[in-house]
């Protein structure tokens, strides 16, 4: 396996692309993101990026899973099918499934570290899953770790 590193401090500036936010989803303001392309699993089911905004209200709808940890600033956040409202600020991590609705207000800014991943299709899960099971047979052990061989097993 080979391990690529990619190490930088907190001050440095990486390459930063404009991520205009779609026009008929802004409800109030102009609001300008950007976006820093960090990494990429290798089945590209997964990225890892930052991504910030100035002040502005708009909608997201979540085509993918997001899970973001805010490094600056902060917005208060709507989930557009509950309703319900809260502030989110630095420090504060945050999960949206894929299809989860939300509607952001940023007052002045934010930037977070977002980790994006999309499932794989459903034939291909079960096509990962038959392999898995077939690799697991043929090592004597019905698809499944042995009881007791695991990483934190007491025995």
């Amino acid at each position: 396996m080979n391990i690529t590193t990619s190490i930088r401090s907190g001050n440095e500036q990486g390459e930063w692309t404009p991520c205009p936010i779609q026009t008929d989803w802004i409800l109030e303001g102009a609001p300008l993101a950007r976006i820093q392309f960090l990494s990429e699993s290798e089945d590209r089911t997964a990225s890892t990026w930052f991504w910030d905004c100035t002040a502005g209200r708009f909608n997201w709808f979540y085509s993918f899973d997001e899970t973001l940890h805010i490094l600056e600033g902060g917005f208060t956040l709507k989930d557009l099918q509950s309703g319900s409202t809260r502030r989110v600020v630095a420090g504060d991590i945050v999960y949206f499934p894929k299809g989860a609705q939300a509607e952001w207000t940023v007052e002045k800014y934010v930037r977070k570290l977002a980790f994006c991943r999309s499932a794989l299709p459903g034939y291909l899960v079960s096509a990962r899953n038959v392999a898995r099971r077939v690799k697991g047979l043929m090592r004597g052990q019905g698809g499944r770790a042995a009881a007791g061989s695991g990483m934190f097993s007491s025995g």
